[in-house]
């Protein structure tokens, strides 16, 4: 009997105690809830202001509006047209855009615009010298070297009488002093007879045009080129003895005036022809009948002009 006690013990022994259920303690499921409390707890993120829509094509933006109380970001660029907050410190000023370039004015973005101002430049007329390099007296420009010639004296001469405040014995004392020869005084009397035959002239008689008689000229490149000096030289004698008598084209109708300034564009072209170069091949003759008709044009261009200074003289008077 012994023997079977010990066996039952030994198989009650060898048996596994039952399993119990493990009940869920409260205690953790209260901390888990405290753990959680915070993230449930905590605010979310403000959402971004959405953007404004967009401006309407021709119309600029309107300027961003800055925060009150705001602090200035380190190295951000100011927003163009932003007003600085009224008591905001630490703010730096905001300093005013540069103007931009002007449309088609071919300036960089920023830079200044330019002013309507030009340079002093001098005209090249005023740095013109003779044909030694001194520097032209008055007159010179119109006729550099004075009247050479019984043609360039008589238009000298016919631009004196007929200027708006008669200019002869100023005309004949011209022509003395530009000769400078001892001489030259003993022709004062010949030239002042001349002078007041020009003025009855213009006065009293018929104002017709009196075209020197040329010499037979040279059918080449050279024979062109004196003609037409010689033609710009008569036209500045007459110009000059104009400018001796103090005439203001102003003064004269418009006829008048548009006939001198012809005159005077006829005369510029002329000194180009004479500073031309030698062309290749040419038809001379064929350039001699231009100049034959371009100095009966000009001729007829001094008959107008002295037409005009003649009905000025005469409402003068009236």
């Amino acid at each position: 009997m012994p023997a079977a006690t010990s066996k039952k013990k030994t198989k009650t022994a060898a048996r596994p105690a039952p399993h119990k259920k493990v009940e869920a303690r409260p205690a953790a499921k209260a901390k888990d809830k405290a753990a959680a409390r915070p993230i449930a707890k905590t605010a979310a993120a403000p959402a971004r202001p959405a953007a404004p829509p967009a401006a309407p094509a021709g119309k600029a933006a309107p300027a961003a509006k800055p925060v009150p109380g705001a602090k200035p970001v380190p190295g951000a660029k100011p927003v163009p047209g932003a007003k600085p907050v009224p008591g905001a410190k630490g703010a730096a000023p905001v300093r005013p855009m540069p103007p931009p370039a002007r449309p088609g004015a071919g300036g960089k973005p920023g830079d200044r615009p330019r002013t309507g101002k030009k340079g002093g430049r001098k005209s090249p007329l005023s740095q013109r010298r003779g044909p030694n390099g001194e520097l032209f007296t008055p007159g010179d420009l119109l006729l550099p070297t004075g009247p050479q010639g019984p043609d360039e004296i008589q238009y000298l001469l016919r631009g004196a009488v007929a200027a708006e405040h008669t200019a002869g014995p100023t005309g004949v004392s011209e022509i003395i002093m530009k000769k400078g020869t001892p001489d030259a005084e003993g022709d004062r009397g010949e030239l002042t007879r001349f002078s007041e035959g020009l003025g009855e002239r213009f006065e009293k008689g018929a104002i017709e045009p009196l075209l020197p008689i040329r010499p037979a000229s040279k059918r080449n490149f050279q024979g062109v080129v004196e003609r037409a000096k010689h033609r710009r030289r008569e036209i500045g004698a007459f110009l000059r003895g104009l400018d001796l008598g103090r005439t203001e084209t102003s003064h004269m109708d418009s006829h008048g005036e548009a006939s001198l300034q012809s005159l005077m564009e006829w005369a510029a072209r002329l000194e180009n022809l004479a500073e031309a170069d030698e062309p290749d091949q040419a038809d001379y003759a064929q350039f001699h009948r231009g100049l034959d008709q371009l100095e009966n044009t000009t001729e007829a261009l001094i008959v107008d002009v002295e037409l005009t200074l003649r009905r000025l003289r005469d409402r003068a008077k009236a």
